[in-house]
């Protein structure tokens, strides 16, 4: 019972969110303002609905992580996505033409982009994999959480079935083994945004089958699509797959040194050892 409202008030929340993002009719700044506007509904309805069905303080949205699991996972994210593009380009499968025709729509992406995945981190790893993981112990929650998400991306306009598959290997491993690393929120929405950010407003690729958007660069996916990841864009690459495997392994091994895996029982508790400060 506690999942399905804590699921209903998140959907609920995100639809709020996106009528914001529409009511901005294609308007930079105001895409800017209502994207983050909608972002900060759905975290607190998320706190919220979670502090009222489980009686506890919502640890994983504590404040005093807030500032530096956001901008420590922002910059994570853009890194970690600008060595992927990196690697891609030098093995012919990406080419910069230039400065894109209108580089100000960065402007509005980020709202757009703080808004997206603000509700996928609060739906797939706030409320999703945390209550499989009490079910089924950290491992299964992963895997089976991961592949949910990547499963979600079939919806999208140019969806393959590799593409879905990425995501859940690189996307759904990285974002929710940095969850584990850290049992805060607030690092894999910041890894999340920077990873999401730097692939549509800064390199001007198509973010997971969804076509691409006016970018500060100019830019083209080339050759085989194994390589550059085709019409579904670079995360349906097999250098995102080797960089969220290497990324994933490594948050998973900080996880275990912390003491925040979670055994497969019922009544297991992780050791709350960590946060993004430490």
């Amino acid at each position: 019972m506690r999942f399905l409202l804590q699921f209903v008030a998140v959907v609920a929340a995100s639809f709020l969110a996106g009528l914001l993002s529409r009511s901005a009719d294609g308007n930079v700044w105001l895409s800017l303002v209502a994207g983050v506007a909608g972002a900060v509904v759905v975290t607190a309805v998320y706190y919220g609905v979670v502090r009222a069905t489980e009686k506890r303080e919502v640890t994983e949205l504590a404040g005093r992580a807030a500032a530096s699991g956001l901008i420590r996972g922002t910059l994570l994210g853009v890194a970690i996505f600008a060595v992927v593009i990196g690697v891609i380009a030098a093995n012919g499968g990406y080419r910069i033409i230039g400065i894109g025709d209108d580089p100000i729509n960065a402007v509005g992406l980020i709202g757009f982009m703080a808004a997206a995945v603000t509700i996928e981190e609060l739906i797939f790893r706030g409320v999703l994999f945390r209550h499989l993981e009490k079910l089924t112990g950290t491992w299964p929650a992963l895997a089976l959480s991961a592949l949910v998400f990547g499963g979600m991306h079939l919806l999208n306009k140019d969806a393959t079935l590799w593409g879905a598959l990425c995501i859940a290997i690189s996307g759904g491993g990285m974002l929710t083994s940095a969850y584990v690393a850290t049992r805060s929120l607030w690092l894999p929405i910041g890894l999340h945004f920077g990873w999401n950010y730097a692939q549509s407003a800064i390199f001007g690729s198509a973010v997971s089958g969804n076509g691409e958007q006016q970018a500060v660069l100019d830019s083209e996916s080339t050759g085989d699509a194994l390589i550059s990841g085709g019409q579904f864009g670079p995360e349906a690459s097999v250098f995102t797959v080797v960089a969220g495997v290497l990324v994933t392994a490594a948050f998973m091994w900080l996880a275990h040194r912390r003491g925040n895996l979670m055994p497969r029982r019922r009544d297991a508790e992780p050791v709350l050892a960590s946060t993004i400060d430490r």
